[in-house]
C-alpha cells in the first residue's frame, strides 16, 4: 500500500492545478474579451462555448474509472493536460479565425472547447482522485485549500503576464501567448508529477481490471451516501454559479458602480472566499474529529451562512445604495469559501469510504454534477434576472427576487448536506423470516 502523501506532494499537485488553471483562465477571460471587443461578436457566443465545455465534462466518471483501472492517476493527469493545452491553443486559433471566417471559426471553437472540457475532466478528476487516495483524512481540507490557492495563483500570474504580453494586441500575439501558456503549463505539470505517484502494484491492477465502467457507476450510484452527496453537489453548485454571474451587473445597475468598481467588488468576494477556505481548512486540521473540525458541520453551516448573506443582497436590492454592499459581498465570499473547501474535503473522504478502487468513479460523478450545475447555473441565473427585470421593470426588486431563489437553494443544499451521512434504514425482518427463526 502506498504511504500517505506529505505536504511537498500536496504542493506539487497544487502546481499541476495552477497549470490547469492557467490555460482555463486564458479561455474564460482573455478569449471572451477578444471575441466581444476586438472581434465585435455577441457576448452570447463565448457564454455558449463555456457552457459547452461544462457539458462535455459529463465524461468525468468515465475518466475517473480509467484512473481506477490503471491504478495510477499520473498518465490521466498528463494526458488531460496535453488535451487541455491543445484545446486552449485551438480556441485562440478559432477566435482569430472568426474575424475572417465566422462559421469556420465557430466550428473550430466547438472542437476546441470540447477538448478543453475533456482535458479538464481527465486531469482535474484524476488529480482529486490522487489526493483522495494518498492524503491522510485529517489533512484533506488543508490539502484541498492548498491546491485551490495555488490554482488561484495560477489565475493571477497568467492574467497579469499574458495581459502584458498581448499589448499592443494582434492576432499573431494572441496565438503566440496562447501557445506559450499551453506549453509552459504542460511542462510545469510534467515536472511537478515526476516520480510523485510511484508505480502501481500488479496486485492492485488485477483487483480492478474485472469491473466494467457501467457496473462501477451503478455500484457507486447505489450507495446512499454517494447518491445523496451527488445531489448535494449539484444543488449547492447551482446556487453558487447562479449568483456568480449576476453579482457585478446587479452592483452596476442598482448601485451605479463603474466597471472598475464592480471588478473590485468581485475581488472583495474572492478575498472573503480565501479567508473562508483558510478558516475551514485550519479548523479541519487543528480540531480534526472534534466539534469545530467537522467538515460536515462546516459544509452545512457554510451553506446556511451563504443563504443568509444572499438574504442581505435581497435587502440590498430593495434598499439600494444605502446598503453596505461591500461587507455583505465579503460575508458571502467568506461563507461560500468555507462551505466549498469543507465540501471538497468531505468529497475526498467519501471517495474512499465505499468499495475499494472506485475513488475515481466517485470523484468523476461528483465532478460531473458540479460541471452540469455550472452549465445550468449560468443560464438560469442570467435568464431569471432578465425575466424578473422584464416583469418588474425596476432592477432592484427584480434582482432581489432572484437572490431569494438563490438563498432558498443554499438552504436546500444545507439540508441535503446534513443528510449525507444519515444511516440507511435497517431492513425489517419479514413475518416469513421470523417464522423460520422460531424454534
Amino acid at each position: 500500500m502506498s504511504r500517505p502523501m506529505g505536504w511537498l506532494g500536496v504542493v506539487r499537485l497544487g502546481l499541476v492545478q495552477s497549470a490547469l488553471g492557467a490555460i482555463v483562465v486564458l479561455t474564460t477571460s482573455t478569449l471572451n474579451r477578444v471575441m466581444v471587443v476586438e472581434m465585435a461578436l455577441p457576448a452570447l457566443l463565448p457564454g455558449l462555448l463555456l457552457g459547452w465545455h461544462y457539458v462535455v465534462q459529463v465524461a468525468r466518471p468515465r475518466m475517473g474509472h480509467g484512473a481506477d483501472q490503471g491504478r495510477r492517476c499520473t498518465p490521466w493527469i498528463l494526458g488531460g493536460m496535453a488535451t487541455l493545452a491543445a484545446g486552449g491553443w485551438l480556441a485562440a486559433l478559432a477566435t482569430v479565425l472568426m474575424g475572417a471566417h465566422l462559421v469556420a471559426g465557430v466550428a473550430l471553437a466547438l472542437l476546441a472547447y470540447g477538448l478543453i472540457g475533456l482535458g479538464v475532466a481527465a486531469s482535474g478528476t484524476s488529480l482529486l482522485t490522487l489526493l483522495a487516495k494518498r492524503v491522510a483524512p485529517e489533512r484533506r481540507a488543508a490539502a484541498a485549500t492548498t491546491v485551490w490557492i495555488l490554482m488561484i495563483v495560477g489565475f493571477v500570474i497568467t492574467a497579469k503576464v499574458s495581459g502584458s504580453l498581448l499589448d499592443p494586441f494582434s492576432p499573431q500575439r494572441l496565438l503566440a501567448v496562447a501557445g506559450g501558456v499551453a506549453l509552459a503549463a504542460v511542462l510545469v505539470a510534467a515536472v511537478a508529477l515526476f516520480r510523485l505517484e510511484g508505480q502501481g502494484t500488479a496486485q492492485g491492477e488485477a483487483a480492478v481490471a474485472q469491473l466494467p465502467f457501467g457496473e462501477a457507476l451503478r455500484a457507486v450510484w447505489a450507495e446512499p451516501r454517494a447518491r445523496r452527496f451527488t445531489i448535494f453537489v449539484f444543488v449547492s453548485m447551482l446556487a453558487y454559479s447562479m449568483q456568480d454571474l449576476i453579482l457585478e451587473p446587479f452592483a452596476g445597475l442598482v448601485f451605479g458602480l463603474t466597471p472598475g468598481a464592480t471588478t473590485q467588488l468581485s475581488g472583495t468576494q474572492h478575498g472573503g472566499a480565501l479567508v473562508g477556505m483558510l478558516l475551514a481548512a485550519g479548523a479541519g486540521s487543528r480540531w480534526a474529529g472534534g466539534r469545530w473540525g467537522s467538515l460536515r458541520r462546516w459544509t452545512v453551516w457554510g451553506c446556511v451562512a451563504s443563504g443568509l448573506a444572499l438574504s442581505g443582497l435581497v435587502m440590498a436590492g430593495l434598499v439600494g445604495p444605502g446598503w453596505p454592499l461591500a461587507p455583505n459581498v465579503f460575508l458571502l465570499g467568506l461563507a461560500t469559501g468555507a462551505f466549498s473547501i469543507a465540501a471538497i474535503g468531505s468529497m475526498m473522504g467519501l471517495a474512499g469510504a465505499g468499495g475499494a478502487n472506485q475513488e475515481g468513479v466517485r470523484m468523476g460523478l461528483w465532478g460531473a454534477a458540479q460541471a452540469q450545475a455550472f452549465a445550468l447555473g449560468g443560464i438560469v441565473g442570467t435568464a431569471a434576472s432578465d425575466l424578473a427585470r422584464w416583469l418588474l421593470a425596476s432592477p432592484g426588486p427584480a434582482y432581489a427576487l432572484v437572490f431569494v431563489a438563490n438563498a432558498a437553494l443554499f438552504l436546500v443544499a444545507a439540508r441535503l448536506a446534513a443528510r449525507v451521512d444519515a444511516p440507511a434504514p435497517a431492513p425489517q425482518p419479514s413475518h416469513l423470516g421470523q417464522l423460520r427463526r422460531a424454534p
